[in-house]
């Protein structure tokens, strides 16, 4: 473990292999967006001719999209075959590449599924965590449980709500919002406080549920309610509606889990479109598209928390200058080889070589597609 940052020996990409699995949800997901009761990966193996092989895996919502996705992810690995493994260089040219079809979607999600494979391999060979090839040190990181409290009845609020809490001492916790009235989301919160008490922090996500004047009603009304922030109330890709809730309500604005690439997060930073931000390691870039997103955030002054991916963006966010929350979840955990827990509502990211992606190759087997 004595290497230093840039000192992994070269390495050659051979192949790719790309597989898919679906993983049956404990608490299945009822949203705005829809209601799932598994949830697709799509797994990422990097061989290079020198033996080390990179992993990754992308989480695509639709089970549909895993085979288109991973015709892309081979195509692109392709033109990558007997290169040598740099990051930068392969996601430029990857982004070169889509100019004429587009630097978003399905294009964008491939390049990053590549690109957190071939940043695994790298720190692997360097003998190194990712977080410590990228400059920075292992440690501890503040965490809240996103496992549950869907757009479920109410009497099974207090006791998922309790549940969440106990799974890793978590002090913040994650509900969905987004119900028929204003007084349904206000009974909801009651409940889950009933349950867990004024001293756990609770963030609340509207999965961008709302049309813009509903959310400016419904967003006032529970602007008293104490909650960390408000998450995605309405469509993504408004700015300007986002950035008038931003300014206009007293809890702060949540966004960029939908941001794709660091170019578009510049956008919405530019735009005053959230007080808080949160990429998603499979839209904004993989490590790289990470690390420039979290560049402009920190140069802004603008707090960065994490959207899925724990094993990953907890690596990431100990090198974010404006690091904030890391969202758990225990999602990938049929599929990994070792689970990653939290205890008194921190995450630790260790000492082990990579990115913290090994597959139980029997989970693999047990849940493929």
């Amino acid at each position: 473990m004595n290497a230093l940052p840039g000192s992994a020996p070269k390495l050659t990409f051979e192949s790719v292999q790309v597989r898919a699995v679906s993983v049956p949800f404990r608490r299945p997901i009822i949203s705005k967006v829809g209601e799932y009761t598994h949830w697709p990966f799509i797994l990422i193996d990097v061989r290079t001719k020198e033996g080390i092989t990179g992993r990754s895996y992308l989480e695509p919502y639709l089970q549909k999209s895993a085979k288109p996705l991973a015709s892309i992810i081979e195509g692109m690995a392709e033109s990558m075959k007997g290169k040598v493994l740099a990051p930068l260089d392969a996601y430029r040219d990857a982004m070169q590449t889509q100019h004429l079809n587009g630097r978003e979607g399905m294009t964008l999600i491939a390049i990053s599924g590549l690109d957190m494979a071939i940043w695994d391999a790298l720190a692997k060979a360097a003998g190194l965590p990712l977080t410590v090839l990228l400059g920075g040190t292992t440690g501890k990181l503040r965490a809240y449980n996103t496992n549950g409290l869907w757009l479920i009845p109410f009497d099974r609020l207090a006791r998922e709500a309790a549940e969440l809490v106990a799974e890793g001492g978590f002090k913040a916790i994650k509900m969905r919002l987004g119900r028929a009235m204003l007084k349904d989301d206000i009974a909801a919160i009651a409940e889950v406080r009933r349950a867990v008490g004024e001293n756990v922090q609770l963030m609340c996500d509207f999965n961008q549920g709302l049309a813009f004047g509903d959310a400016l009603r419904r967003l006032h009304g529970l602007d008293d309610q104490g909650l960390v922030w408000f998450e995605e109330p309405i469509v993504y890709d408004n700015y300007e509606g986002c950035a008038q809730l931003a300014r206009e309500l007293r809890t702060p604005l949540q966004i960029g889990e939908n941001i794709y690439g660091p170019r578009e997060f510049y956008k919405a930073v530019k735009a005053g479109a959230a007080d808080l931000y949160m990429p998603d390691l499979m839209r904004i870039g993989g490590v790289t598209g990470w690390m420039r997103a979290a560049a402009i955030a920190g140069a802004a002054g603008l707090p960065l928390s994490s959207h899925l991916y724990p094993i990953v963006s907890a690596q990431l966010l100990r090198v974010s200058e404006s690091a904030d929350w890391l969202e758990w979840s225990d999602w990938a955990e049929p599929i990994l080889a070792e689970p990653f827990r939290a205890t008194d509502g921190f995450v630790t990211v260790n000492d082990k070589p990579g990115s913290g992606v090994e597959w139980n190759e029997e989970g693999v087997k047990r849940f493929a597609l």
